[in-house]
């Protein structure tokens, strides 16, 4: 599809008109901003400037305004980013980007008593800004918050929130990152947050945020703050936090075939010939032997069933669901830092994820639960998890599933990694006409076609093993490229080169939105640290990286604008569409366009899928993905959903439910629609919907649930066998009569409200014998 390249304009949307009443701070904020911009566009002395227009100042719209406040902000070099908001210190304002000046003096005119404010926070989807007061901020190394003040400056809607009487109140971390460099305290804030890191102290977000789970956890890491300062506890004065007797060696288990983490490192062909293996805490060595299996050599240590093992660097380390079952925060940090250290090309992380053990009988110790086997257990959210690994490790770790991480020791590696998971599946173009120097060199040729096939252009110098006795044949690539187009469809391999282009904009898509949907903004690798190939494919598809960068910018600014995407849904040829999302198999998503797999990428880039996920679903009115588990999919005519996660685009949280033990789960109906029509069953899937549709038990177009569903077949006299619909062979006759009376005229209904349309099924020339089994007579399709 084509994108909208106009980004400094402001389009569509509601208009800030004033109506006769008084001017908001917003749009007083559009006049000054666009007024601002006006004087700097004329004293460009450009002959190609063209200044705003008067009525351009009173036709604005709110989402672009705030977009031109978020992408300030996301530029700001001073400040302290996250998802949804920008944070800075009140003497660093006039650092900003002047259009946020303006904006936050919009803001300040409007209000009153924010004189001793500490911090301005900039929220990134909304226009609003909120003033914190935090006294302590220079005195105290994590100052409680004790009120803030907040304005919405599109409607002038003011509020206020104390938190000086709060018995726990949110408290400050790496103050470094709200100030400049220049403020006097600077680097006493930097050099505390160096040692926190160091400590281990910031890895556990999600209760450092107040006041008392921060002393509770410093409590717990037995160490307290001082002038700045980490200071470690005297034993005795920490002797009420004793550490239970954990039982660590009782969390190892037994396994039977390979664990997912080693298993997923084999499907991606990581292990190549020669690889070498170590387990970091390999418990029984139930890996160590079944990575044996496969030829590789391995060996595993463990600190209880195998200590005299030597701990050996080795091409792929594996420290699977070890750190989860360390309590000491300290020692946890120092395995996984071992573990790294140890690791020559791949170290795979995994841990316990998204678990609800509320009936578990545990207790909760720590930043986790002691089980009641005596076991520890930290259960991570996926988005912790990862900031756990990047911070420790200081690498941008990459989710293949949920709990399981891959980080490359080469970074170019770990590209050409993430890059080829967004490559799709292509097969090389047939040949079409015969011509005798083609069939006289085809074996010759077939390396050179299979090449463009995967990469969609051709070969340079040394990246084909074949090179040699092509070049000695033809001389070059392009001549005896020139003869495989004389047997070949030029457009099929168009084809190819324009799938590649996309695969490769939504790689550098994602790329670019680096890691801004957390706390921070990587931006896009420079070239020279991609993979060769890559850059090979960049120059051979788009000329250079800066074309295929600009390309890619462009798919992201469309990814936000929420029409854009509901117009994707809604056009897209493939998948199950209801009302503000799309649902497709797994299977189908490279075929959909790049701007939808893009959207999905946002969440498996750094959340990943659910296990086994079968249906994804876009949601077209928020910004959200779910996945969506059914095991049984090929072989149960209407699945049961067994289990469901959904990810919030807009902070990355994940929502969890398991379907499984449910009575009444969801059911799938219509499975041949969330596939493609390349699909190995889909001939079968959609044989089943027609003769549901032919009695008419899809009318209904809600959520189909299995206990309504079972009774719907009931009440229409029909069973399901191997996704062919029978008469019941018990049916009252008379009502049997009525439904197929029903079902002709509903088919005669349909033919006549769609003449030329109907056309005759394969099913529908089948003899009724065919459908005969102990008594049961297949529905028959066939058009009266």
């Amino acid at each position: 599809m084509n994108y909208d390249t106009r980004t400094n304009t402001i389009l569509d949307s509601t208009s800030l008109e004033n109506d006769e009443k008084l001017l908001t701070p917003l749009m007083i904020f559009a006049q000054e901003v666009l007024l601002y911009e006006n004087e700097a566009i004329s004293e460009q002395n450009s002959i190609n400037a063209v200044p705003y227009s008067p009525d351009e100042i009173t036709n604005l719209c709110v989402d672009n305004l705030v977009a031109k406040v978020a992408r300030c902000c996301r530029e700001s070099k001073v400040g302290k980013k996250l998802p949804t908001a920008f944070y800075v210190h009140v003497s660093a304002l006039q650092t900003l980007n002047p259009v946020l000046g303006i904006y936050e003096n919009c803001a300040r005119r409007t209000l009153e008593n924010i004189d001793e404010a500490t911090l301005v926070k900039f929220l990134l989807h909304q226009p609003k800004i909120s003033y914190l007061f935090y006294p302590d901020f220079d005195t105290d190394a994590h100052p409680a918050l004790q009120s803030s003040i907040q304005i919405n400056l599109a409607t002038g809607e003011v509020k206020y929130f104390d938190y000086s009487n709060s018995e726990n109140p949110p408290v400050l971390h790496r103050k470094e990152t709200f100030v400049a460099a220049d403020y006097p305290n600077y680097e006493k804030f930097a050099r505390l947050t160096r040692c926190e890191e160091g400590w281990g102290l910031l890895d556990n977000t999600s209760v450092i945020g107040t006041r008392d789970g921060w002393l509770k956890y410093l409590g717990y890491c037995g160490v307290e703050i001082q002038d700045h300062t980490v200071v470690e506890r005297l034993k005795q004065e920490n002797s009420e936090l004793s550490i239970p007797k954990i039982e660590r060696h009782k969390a190892a288990m037994v396994r039977h075939s390979l664990s997912k983490p080693l298993r997923l490192v084999l499907e991606a062909d990581l292990a190549r010939d020669g690889s070498t293996f170590f387990d970091y805490g390999c418990g029984y060595g139930g890996d160590v032997k079944y990575i044996a299996q496969e030829g590789y050599a391995i060996s595993g240590w463990d600190p209880y069933y195998q200590p005299d093992t030597p701990r050996t660097c080795a091409d792929i380390v594996n420290i699977g669901y070890v750190i989860n079952v360390i309590e000491s925060l300290a020692e946890r940090r120092e395995a996984l830092l071992n573990a790294w250290e140890l690791t020559k090309s791949l170290l795979v992380v995994a841990a316990q994820v998204l678990i609800d053990d509320s009936d578990r009988g545990q207790i909760a110790y720590g930043d986790g639960v002691i089980t009641s086997r005596n076991t520890f257990q930290k259960y991570y959210e996926q988005e912790e998890l990862k900031v756990y690994i990047d911070q420790v490790l200081n690498v941008d770790a990459i989710p293949v599933a949920l709990g399981i991480y891959f980080v490359f020791r080469d970074a170019a590696e770990g590209e050409g990694f993430r890059a080829s998971r967004f490559r799709s599946h292509l097969s090389t173009p047939r040949v079409r006409s015969q011509v005798k120097r083609f069939e006289d060199y085809a074996e010759m040729l077939a390396p050179l076609m299979a090449f463009v096939s995967d990469r969609g252009r051709l070969p340079v110098k040394g990246e084909l093993a074949e090179e040699s006795p092509i070049k000695e044949e033809f001389h070059s690539f392009n001549r005896a490229w020139r003869v495989i187009l004389q047997a070949t469809d030029a457009d099929d391999w168009e084809k190819i080169a324009d799938k590649r282009r996309q695969d490769l904009l939504v790689y550098l898509a994602l790329n670019g939105l680096g890691d801004s949907l957390r706390d921070s903004y990587a931006s896009r690798p420079s070239m020279r640290r991609l993979p060769a190939q890559i850059r090979n494919d960049i120059k051979g598809l788009f000329d250079n990286y800066q074309k295929a960068c600009t390309l890619a910018d462009l798919m992201l600014y469309s990814l936000g604008k929420a029409d854009i995407v509901a117009d994707c849904c809604e056009d897209s040829a493939i998948g199950y569409k209801q009302p503000g999302s799309l649902s497709v198999h797994v299977s189908a998503l490279e075929e959909l366009d790049p701007l939808l797999r893009l959207y999905e990428g946002c969440a498996n880039r750094t959340i990943g899928r659910l296990d086994g996920a079968t249906i994804i679903k876009f949601h077209a009115r928020k910004p959200q993905i779910s996945y969506l588990f059914y095991p049984d999919f090929d072989t149960n005519p209407h699945p049961a959903l067994h289990t469901s996660m959904h990810i919030d685009l807009r902070d990355l949280s994940v929502s969890y439910q398991d379907y499984s033990d449910l009575y009444n789960p969801p059911i799938l109906v219509r499975k041949e629609a969330f596939v493609t029509a390349s699909y190995p069953h889909y001939e079968k899937f959609a044989k089943l919907t027609r003769q549901e549709e032919k009695l008419g038990i899809l009318d209904c177009g809600a959520v189909k649930k299995h206990r309504e569903w079972v009774k719907c077949l009931e009440e229409n006299c029909v069973k399901i066998k191997d996704h062919k619909l029978f008469w019941r062979s018990n049916a009252d006759p008379e009502r049997l009569k009525m439904l197929q009376k029903a079902a002709s005229e509903r088919q005669q209904k349909k033919i006549e409200l769609n003449p030329g349309k109907i056309e005759e099924t394969a099913e529908g020339t089948e003899g009724t014998e065919d459908g005969k089994e102990e008594g049961e007579e297949v529905m028959s399709l066939r058009s009266e």
